[in-house]
């Protein structure tokens, strides 16, 4: 729950309008995540930063100037504790939630801003990691394999993770209640109520799936049954689960996976296999399809290149002139 700042409001000479102290204002504006407990975390972290650089100056007196000249002493490292540059996306992680700040203050119905400083500021370009972030199937039944070996829940961690293209925060944070039938009864959903940014969406769990999580929450395992339908499915921290696939990736030669990887590896096996960019795109909760375009890369360099087709085209030249 966030401690709401007295709202103490000052009037601005400049313009006469009434503006609020800047905790006030951030605590207002991270209460729209308040159902997302790790953005909410990281945001409020990126702001304070933003605010120790800024010394005296009211975040409603930043121009432009004051966040480049934040994203360049980020970028060279005189910002940074460890006097270290940071990497383009750690940059990007930093300064996104002032854009999102801004963005949100300067809205005419919120009036918080007179206006949006970071407009001309630009991201840092991030490269994109994702694209030999995959397995293959065979790596993956391995993986799997090696999973069913240690616990039929460490298994059913990999398989939910591979096949429900979950984030990690998300399948440590499903509970029992979180699955329903349709009202036919014919198909099984999951609601995923920790998703990023704290929306919600539903992912249709596949009838085997479903067999497995079913038969283990009547077990009892990890006490869920036994404790009502609100328990955890799996009474897991997301740091543990990191460790378990960890642990498991050791019989994989030259790659060792994360359980991001698999939410890459869902998504590319789903449009190997014939989904469209709109099915997965509602299944890993993106809201811009731009983000989903990025997996049609990887899927196009696993498909024939363009060089196999020429390599037909020349080997059927040669035989006709035999």
């Amino acid at each position: 729950m966030l401690e709401y700042a007295s709202a103490t409001l000052t009037e601005d000479e400049s313009s006469g309008v009434q503006t609020m102290d800047d905790h006030a204002v951030v605590d207002i504006f991270l209460s729209l995540f308040e159902k997302s407990i790790h953005t909410q975390r990281n945001y409020r972290r990126a702001i304070q930063q933003f605010r120790e650089f800024l010394g005296e100056t009211s975040l409603s007196k930043v121009t432009w100037r004051d966040i480049e000249l934040f994203k360049l002493g980020l970028t060279r490292g005189t910002l940074n504790r460890t006097k270290k540059p940071l990497s383009a996306a750690s940059v990007a992680a930093l300064i996104a939630p002032l854009k999102s700040l801004y963005k949100w203050g300067s809205d005419p119905n919120i009036g918080v801003f007179l206006k949006n400083p970071t407009t001309s500021v630009k991201l840092p370009s991030v490269k994109v990691t994702s694209a030999r972030h995959f397995l293959t199937l065979e790596e993956l039944q391995i993986l799997l394999n090696a999973l069913r070996a240690q616990s039929i829940r460490n298994y059913l961690i990999g398989l939910c993770l591979a096949t429900l293209g979950l984030r990690i925060s998300e399948l440590a944070a499903i509970r029992h209640s979180h699955f329903h039938f349709n009202p036919s009864e014919t198909t099984v959903w999951l609601t995923v109520i920790a998703g990023k940014g704290g929306k919600s969406r539903e992912i249709k769990v596949p009838s085997q799936l479903w067999k497995h999580l079913s038969e283990y929450m009547k077990s009892g395992a990890d006490g869920i049954y036994g404790e009502g339908v609100s328990s955890k499915l799996f009474n897991l921290s997301p740091r543990h689960i990191e460790r378990i696939i960890k642990a498991a990736s050791t019989v994989l030669h030259g790659k060792t996976p994360t359980p991001h990887w698999l939410r890459h590896t869902s998504a590319t096996l789903a449009l190997l296999g014939g989904a469209s960019l709109q099915q997965v795109q509602e299944t890993l909760g993106h809201t811009h399809i731009n983000t989903t375009q990025r997996y049609l890369h990887t899927v196009e360099q696993i498909k024939k290149s363009a060089t196999e087709f020429v390599e037909e085209s020349i080997t059927g030249l040669a035989s006709e002139e035999k």
